[in-house]
């Protein structure tokens, strides 16, 4: 430890106390390498103090009154503006030198709950809807899709249920066996192409089965969404709306709080659909018989914004209806 270089040779007049309950002595103080020198006026040293032990007493009052430790009694006192501020600024040097400890632990604690702060809001709640979606059992999930289909049919009217439609239906999710969903739904309306719901159902509109040519075009879009829910659960999405505390609700009791899925039907209706994998859904498509092109096609004719689906077809599609069960799929919907 130094004196500052503008300040090495610096003196000025002081008091000086040698101990408590001492008289007080007109005095010289000098900085000098590493102490403040206190002598009288014919020159004689009466202490040297070590600069990085100097004490501020009366910090913002003056005279200015330092000592070498907090008690003992010895001190000085001075008045004058540039040893006071020559003094301060070493001071303030040998503090910013020194370990703080209890500084690093305060730090330490803002930067642990910084990082708990981030988990929670970023981490946290995800990890949590992941969690309680993978504790949800299976007719849990049935009941939660039956009460959101509930909802979307008080927006597009009761499901699609012509007789001989029906029977075509369970024809075509039969046929596509275990790569299809549990129960595929024709809507009237409102429906922009196709949904998935926890549970397994699947949702087509009426468009889907009426405005295409081939019931590889509908097989196409209900695989498509079985896709979707097998990249990410259903049940995901339901939770993200409920929030938090219906999560936690859903968690220790079993159900959600009433209201918590009001608007999540409408809203499913008019969403963008995820973008699928190339690989996954063609080995899906595969696995059930049906040519992935069909279905990339009606998404767009042009084949440009599906190439990737197309390029990906290992064809081999085998008819997945009768022309009679196609007709009547398509007339599920009735006049």
């Amino acid at each position: 430890m130094t004196a500052l270089k503008e300040y090495q040779r610096l003196e000025a007049q002081g008091l000086y106390t040698p101990a408590e309950g001492a008289q007080r002595r007109d005095v010289v103080l000098s900085l000098g390498h590493a102490t403040l020198t206190i002598t009288d006026h014919r020159d004689v040293a009466l202490a040297h103090w070590s600069l990085a032990a100097v004490e501020r007493l009366n910090p913002g009052r003056r005279p200015a009154v330092y000592a070498p430790e907090m008690e003992g009694g010895e001190q000085i006192e001075t008045s004058d503006d540039t040893m006071i501020r020559a003094i301060e600024k070493i001071r303030a040097a040998v503090d910013r030198g020194r370990p703080h400890p209890g500084r690093l632990r305060h730090r330490l604690v803002i930067a642990v709950a910084v990082l708990i702060a981030v988990l929670a809001v970023v981490w946290l709640p995800g990890a949590f809807l992941r969690k309680t979606a993978s504790l949800v059992p299976d007719p849990a999930r049935i009941a939660l899709g039956d009460d959101i289909l509930e909802a979307i049919v008080g927006v597009t009217g009761p499901a699609c249920d012509v007789p001989e439609g029906l029977q075509a239906l369970g024809k075509l999710t039969q046929r596509l066996g275990a790569a299809g969903p549990q129960r595929v739904i024709v809507l009237p309306g409102g429906v922009r192409d196709a949904v998935h719901l926890p549970g397994g159902k699947v949702l087509i509109g009426r468009g889907v089965v009426e405005d295409h040519e081939s019931p590889s075009v509908v097989a196409g879009y209900v695989l498509a969404e079985v896709e979707r829910a097998s990249a990410e659960d259903p049940l995901l999405g339901v939770l993200r709306h409920a929030g938090l505390m219906a999560t936690a609700r859903l968690a220790t009791t079993g159900t959600l709080p009433d209201g918590a899925l009001e608007g999540y039907g409408a809203g499913l209706l008019t969403r963008e659909p995820a973008p699928l994998d190339p690989g996954r859904t063609a080995a899906r498509f595969a696995a059930a018989g049906v040519s992935l092109s069909p279905y990339a096609y009606a998404i767009d004719i042009t084949g440009e914004e599906t190439l990737s689906l197309i390029e990906a077809d290992p064809g081999g599609g085998v008819p997945l209806l009768s022309d009679g069960d196609w007709v009547a799929l398509q007339g599920i919907c009735g006049g």
